[in-house]
């Protein structure tokens, strides 16, 4: 499959000090939604501003549409999409008014600049918005019009840098559906976010940083296999002992076990039977329990065992 985006040994260092690309190297292909995550200080941001080339780096080298990515790659830029974290829109100018200006940046032919214009308000829900200013929009509508502006000249690419942040769970489910959208249009999409949940709901590929560089890259499930943590079992025990807390840390494939409210948390490497086992261990010791839940490993646990960090710190 064509590579969209391609990355390689890209290195960064701020005043001579810091390195924050650490000969990066990664692709994007095309029709994918590349979910681009790292802890605060990773290189998140830098990666995407050399990608962009906003940044000038030490070395490496940048190839988007399989061309070389320069400030002057105007043609290369008129095919990308941007929508950075902090909203960038006209106070001044009603909806419409803002999508139809950053459109017209791209789209010079009014007719199809309309269309464009009328599509980019359905696809992020703004139909009953278009004469209102962006003060008059709550967060999640804000962050709705900001997507749209950046992507009103349909892109082929689209790089999204934590677009949901600080918005309303029906805001969010709207941008996640609007995303999904894009990339059943042909877009090819770059996504980072602080939220978990929304990789595993609509990342195709995955790939994390820490300190400049790739630590781990594939498929959600790809990504869960690579770690030692293979079942997280929660019950809640009335009149839980530390004793027990103790007894149950000694089990076969325990990584730990922990008290929280009378409610007993256990991590297990991946075996078989653990939930069998646990279950019979509490019996034979006449322990009761009214609840018992048990779940694989979620993206948060690959981040967290293989970062040591959690994605908010």
């Amino acid at each position: 499959m064509e590579n969209i985006v391609e990355i390689k040994e890209l290195n960064k260092t701020y005043d001579g000090k810091y390195k924050a690309l650490d000969n990066l190297s990664l692709r994007v292909k095309k029709g994918e939604i590349f979910g681009l995550l790292g802890p605060n200080g990773s290189g998140k941001s830098t990666t995407i501003n050399c990608l962009l080339s906003l940044l000038n780096y030490d070395s490496g080298s940048i190839k988007i549409f399989g061309k070389e990515m320069t400030p002057e790659s105007y043609d290369i830029k008129s095919k990308i999409g941007v929508v950075f974290q902090d909203v960038a829109v006209f106070a001044e100018l009603t909806v419409y008014e803002n999508i139809n200006y950053f459109c017209g940046l791209y789209i010079f032919d009014k007719t199809q600049r309309k269309q464009y214009v009328e599509d980019a308000i359905k696809l992020v829900g703004l139909e009953e918005f278009k004469k209102f200013y962006p003060k008059q929009l709550s967060g999640g509508l804000l962050r709705r019009l900001n997507i749209a502006c950046g992507v009103a000249h349909k892109p082929e690419l689209i790089i999204l840098d934590e677009p949901t942040v600080a918005v309303d769970p029906q805001s969010r489910n709207n941008i996640l559906d609007g995303i999904k959208k894009l990339n059943e249009n042909g877009a090819t999409i770059i996504y980072t976010t602080h939220y978990m949940e929304e990789v595993e709901q609509i990342c195709k590929k995955i790939v994390i940083i820490d300190s400049g560089h790739v630590i781990a890259s594939g498929t959600k499930e790809e990504l869960k296999n690579l770690i030692s943590t293979g079942e997280k079992i929660t019950i809640t025990i009335e009149n839980l002992t530390q004793e027990l807390v103790d007894k149950v840390s000694k089990l076969k494939n325990v990584i730990s076990a922990t008290n929280e409210n009378e409610t007993l948390y256990v991590i297990y490497k991946k075996g078989e039977d653990n939930l069998s086992n646990l279950v019979d261990f509490l019996k034979s010791n006449n322990v009761k329990y009214s609840k018992i839940f048990s779940e694989l490993p979620s993206l948060n646990d690959v981040f967290l065992e293989l970062t040591g960090k959690g994605l908010r710190d």
